[in-house]
């Protein structure tokens, strides 16, 4: 199916349909920003009395978005779907939850509309979070100081785990505990420590090898955070804690963005998560093949493996029992092979294995039509939206006899249409 490229509906316009549906079906995007505007739109339904409910897909381009429900309208988020979207493709679609929910007259959370936008890529006050940002501003919810954006305070954890960066040591917790340690730190930061940490991350991004020139403007987004006053340290920290559980625990996520104070037991559970995921991303590139070709670059990966080192090296992640899956991973991978290490616009991460690849872009290109494209040529899934994609050629949950020529195939069909 194609996807759509029309402009997000009026916040007036979407709200008045919101306000008198008897039920809403909230379909999002697996990712972070989608999953911040659906949470944002779920609690303003919740304050306004309208049922509703959640739910994260990997692309919500499917006929159930159409037809809608019973007696009830369906909204997709992060996808131009339906005759209800909010599609954040001009801008980040949790800005528009969060104009959304003002016109329904209730007072939605800035620190979830803030981290959306970060997920999104973009900076806080930019592309129609203005007022996000404001009233996180005039609440104090917010102060920006020198530093990284982590969602918690252990420091080594953290920066191991982080998507929003890639350092020597990116999925291994010793080796950022011991950088830090050479720095002296003292245990209560404050903003020359702060500028002491965020000038170890960006010279280690430039640092690692294999960076990209684009490395170095990446990295900006990881600095200078805004801290909060959430159960999570800093905008920029929750907002790769959402994009990595809209993949790897949606409904841990979804908790997340709908409560602005999650209970503890959901904040540490949607933590392990994240130290999972970030952990398994880093240990499967570690690991990885990288080949370049015209257009786009290409990382091998085995999930599975990496899920395996991270469990071996850590009892405490071990315990969880939180294991991450290529479904969940390859799109991580791609992002950062993209930001990181990529000189060509578009990454594609591969897991031979399972059957799967995930690609992301630069710029808007419609890689999720593209990659549908593909996939109906090899009788597969595939998925998307405009600088995201990704493709299976395996059902999840079955084995992978013999379709490695089916994933090379799609893969060099995928190549060619880029």
């Amino acid at each position: 199916m194609t996807e759509a490229t029309s402009a997000a509906p009026a916040p007036d316009a979407l709200a008045d349909v919101l306000v008198d549906a008897p039920f809403v079906r909230l379909v999002a995007t697996d990712d972070g920003d989608a999953l911040a505007a659906a949470g944002l739109l779920a609690r303003a339904l919740r304050a306004v009395g309208t049922p509703f409910q959640v739910r994260v897909a990997p692309d919500p381009f499917s006929d159930d978005v159409d037809d809608g429900v019973d007696d009830g309208i369906a909204v997709a988020v992060g996808a131009d779907r339906g005759p209800h979207a909010i599609p954040g493709s001009s801008r980040p679609a949790s800005a528009d939850a969060f104009a959304v929910a003002r016109v329904l007259d209730v007072d939605p959370d800035p620190i979830v509309a803030l981290a959306g936008v970060v997920a999104a890529g973009s900076i806080p006050g930019t592309d129609g979070s203005a007022d996000a940002l404001d009233a996180a501003e005039a609440s104090g919810r917010v102060r920006r100081r020198p530093g990284v954006a982590l969602p918690t305070t252990d420091l080594a954890d953290d920066i191991a785990a982080s998507t929003l960066v890639r350092t020597p040591h990116s999925g291994d917790p010793e080796a950022a505990r011991a950088a830090l340690a050479a720095l002296g730190l003292p245990t209560d930061l404050d903003d020359d420590a702060h500028r002491q940490l965020a000038s170890l991350v960006a010279v280690d991004v430039a640092d690692t090898e294999g960076a990209s020139t684009r490395a170095a403007s990446a990295v900006e987004r990881a600095l200078r955070p805004y801290e909060t006053d959430s159960p999570f340290e800093t905008v920029g920290g929750l907002a790769d804690v959402l994009d990595a559980l809209a993949r790897e625990a949606p409904g841990t996520g979804v908790a997340v963005a709908l409560d602005r104070n999650p209970s503890g037991d959901v904040r540490t559970a949607a933590l392990d998560a994240w130290r999972t995921h970030g952990l398994t991303a880093h240990r499967a590139l570690d690991d990885a093949s990288i080949g370049r070709y015209d257009g786009c670059v290409v990382s091998r990966v085995d999930v599975a493996g990496a899920v395996d080192a991270a469990e071996a090296a850590d009892a405490e992640i071990a315990s969880v029992g939180s294991v991450s899956s290529a479904a969940a991973v390859l799109p991580s991978v791609a992002r950062l092979v993209r930001d990181f290490r990529s000189p060509e616009p578009v990454a594609v991460a591969v897991d031979e294995s399972t059957g799967r690849l995930a690609a992301a872009a630069t710029e808007p290109i419609g890689l999720g039509d593209v990659c549908r494209t593909v996939a109906a040529e090899f009788d597969a899934d595939g998925w998307g939206t405009a600088d995201r994609g990704g493709l299976a050629v395996v059902a999840d949950g079955s084995e992978n006899d013999g379709t490695d020529g089916d994933l090379a195939g799609a893969l060099a069909a995928l190549r060619e249409a880029l």
